[in-house]
């Protein structure tokens, strides 16, 4: 006899289960549940030991409000319980079946044991098993998630090389493997998307690869890896290669004084010969002494020269003066007037020529010198920086630009204005303008060091930025078939490149003038940093345009002699941010009222539904940036609060779905 099975009894079945505190039963496969909710029970039965997931199913529906649970359409789409206090195992084919979850989190929990294969999550984009203690091998299986965007499976036990083949992740925003016994070497990463990169306190050897992306990271990145070594944390190899050997092998080394004084190492000689200390001491006790005498002469002899000057001067006007008086004077007010006249042009005449004076004098003593910023140490010569290696990073608007290499490895960026361009500015012009612009100090601002100018040449110095160039993070090295960046990188950037223009414009009567995405370069810490900023109004605005500029320039300077203003800056902005969003040069970017331009921002991309409301904030920031009327388009300062809105906007929406109040 066939005995027919009841919901009512499929009810009792599933509180029994929920009423167990061992948890050790096998996975519910009941065909009248839903399959996600199955896969969950079937997660809590090895999970949970302490029952601290009180999940009931009442409903058909009801799984889709448990606790950390979100889902859409019926189907859940992201588990999140960080900090639940779960004990025991993950166990393997229970989640993988819930083949549309975008987001797994079982952060700071105590489970154990290995990580299942995970590869059946083809739509998985969050994997947040970090803090627990996970044992066994990195997975395998997490190079099979396409759409992963952020891996953290930091703090734990885990073993074992990192898979080589995560290189293949090419949309990986995020990934912390650090704190765990990992082995073997760095893989060269390249993923263009890689704003955050930890695998430090591993067991990690050998050297890392100098790959672009790995090379925006400093050694805060691999530190604790004892047996790791390059360029990127500045710890040789132990290996003899050429390339580290003097070039001329038969030339003379370097004193060793030179390298290690550069760095704040103090180097003693060697002690000389005791019975050359007396004679040194007397050569050099005379030689301080006749200095001494010859320089107080000389001041006593300028001072004499001075007093006498002074007095001849003084009984000169004093003569003249009584001259003056002594003359027969006609009793008219135009005669009295004139004497007064004559005495004031004499003193105006001697205080213009002292005015004159004293700036050419300062002229004299910049020109042909580098002048330093901001009250910058002078930590290089004009010498050392002529004796530079140099090496072509590229050519822009109003001149040429360098990567120098300095004796003492200091290593700058120099910037050789084109002379013909900026012919225009007068020298004394440049150097007022300069003392301006080197004032500036920003964090999203690369500062400029010094400056130059002598005879028609004209350099300017900043920072080296070893990251790149956010052109070359957009449109570099990325492959045909890759997608835009990430919004999260996109916001981030667009914040960064906001707070320095709304800083020039806000500290100062200057401008930008040459908005580009070849003039944001990535900071260390990969922040967006905006530099050739305030040059452009060195230069003949009548000069042949940089096609690639002409693109950025707002509608009201095109074709015009009218100079940049903030507003134009503020175009540039919006043409910068819907690059960022489409990662299309503006070349290619077609005329489009601002009801149209979400719809193309969407085609450009393919990021899931969720992202839409994000992406149409960000594209409204660009509409109302880039309209044609300046007098519609808005302050940078009101731009940057648009951006911090849509920031803190999304921070509460997402520590929302993370359950944090």
């Amino acid at each position: 006899m066939t005995t027919k099975t009841t919901p009512f009894i499929s009810l009792l079945l599933l509180f029994h289960f929920l009423s167990a505190t061992t948890a050790q039963f096998p996975p519910i496969t009941n065909s009248l549940l839903p399959s996600d909710a199955v896969s969950l029970l079937s997660f809590k039965s090895k999970a949970d030991s302490d029952n601290k997931l009180l999940y009931a199913l009442n409903e058909r529906f009801d799984y889709c409000q448990w606790q950390g649970v979100k889902c859409s359409q019926g189907r859940v789409v992201r588990f999140v319980l960080q900090s639940f206090g779960l004990r025991g195992t993950f166990p393997p084919n229970t989640l993988t079946r819930l083949d549309q979850l975008r987001v797994l989190s079982l952060h700071n929990n105590s489970l154990t044991g290995p990580i299942p294969d995970l590869s059946p999550l083809v739509n998985l984009k969050s994997l947040i098993l970090g803090h627990n203690s996970f044992s066994g091998t990195c997975p395998v299986s997490i190079v099979a998630l396409h759409r992963l965007t952020i891996l953290d499976l930091s703090y734990n036990g885990l073993t074992g090389l990192i898979p080589v083949n995560i290189t293949g992740l090419d949309r990986l925003y995020s990934l912390k493997l650090e704190s765990n016994r990992l082995n073997g070497t760095v893989p060269p990463l390249n993923q263009s998307f890689l704003v955050v990169l930890n695998v430090s306190s591993n067991n990690l050897t050998g050297r890392i690869p100098l790959t672009p992306t790995l090379s925006r990271f400093d050694t805060s990145s691999f530190q604790l890896n004892p047996n790791l070594c390059g360029e990127i944390i500045n710890k040789a190899c132990s290996s003899h290669s050429p390339f580290f050997e003097s070039p001329n092998a038969t030339s003379p080394p370097r004193p060793l004084g030179q390298n290690a004084e550069s760095q704040g190492i103090v180097v003693l000689s060697p002690p000389s010969p005791p019975s050359n200390h007396k004679k040194t001491g007397l050569i050099l006790g005379l030689s301080i002494g006749f200095a001494v005498l010859v320089s107080s002469l000389l001041c006593i002899f300028l001072m004499i020269r001075k007093n006498g000057s002074e007095r001849n001067s003084k009984e000169t006007t004093t003569a003249s003066i009584n001259d003056e008086n002594n003359s027969p004077e006609p009793e008219t007010s135009r005669n009295v007037g004139q004497v007064g006249e004559s005495k004031f042009q004499v003193e105006t005449k001697v205080n213009k020529v002292q005015v004159e004076e004293i700036a050419s004098q300062r002229m004299m003593k910049k020109s042909g010198s580098l002048v330093f910023c901001a009250g910058e140490s002078e930590v290089y010569s004009l010498e050392q920086l002529m004796r530079a290696s140099a090496e072509l990073l590229g050519r822009g608007t109003v001149g040429t630009t360098y990567k120098a290499v300095l004796d003492n490895q200091l290593i700058v960026t120099v910037k050789r204005l084109d002379a013909n361009k900026t012919a225009i500015t007068s020298p004394e012009a440049f150097d007022q303008h300069m003392d301006a612009v080197g004032g500036l100090r920003h964090p999203n601002l690369v500062p400029i060091r010094a400056y130059f100018q002598a005879k028609g040449e004209r350099l300017v110095i900043y920072d080296y930025q070893p990251n790149g160039s956010l052109f070359n993070l957009i449109h570099g090295s990325r492959s045909a078939r890759a997608k835009p960046l990430h919004w999260t990188s996109c916001l981030k950037i667009a914040e960064d490149v906001a707070q320095g223009l709304a800083y020039i414009h806000q500290a100062s009567w200057l401008i930008h003038g040459n908005v580009k995405s070849s003039n944001v370069l990535l900071g260390a810490d990969f922040e967006a940093c905006l530099t050739d900023y305030c040059l452009s109004v060195l230069a003949d605005s009548s000069s042949v345009e940089d096609p690639d500029t002409a693109a950025y320039k707002a509608p009201e300077t095109r074709k015009s002699s009218r100079r940049a203003t903030s507003k134009s800056d503020v175009y540039a902005f919006g043409v910068l941010l819907l690059e960022l969003l489409t990662g299309k040069h503006p070349s290619q970017h077609p005329y489009l009222a601002p009801p149209d331009m979400l719809e193309w921002v969407r085609a450009m991309r393919e990021d899931d539904g969720r992202e839409e409301n994000r992406l149409g904030m960000l594209s409204e920031v660009a509409s109302v940036c880039s309209l044609t009327s300046p007098e519609q388009r808005p302050a940078m300062w009101q731009v940057l609060k648009m951006i911090q809105e849509i920031k803190e906007s999304v921070m509460a929406e997402d520590n929302a779905s993370f359950g944090y109040s």
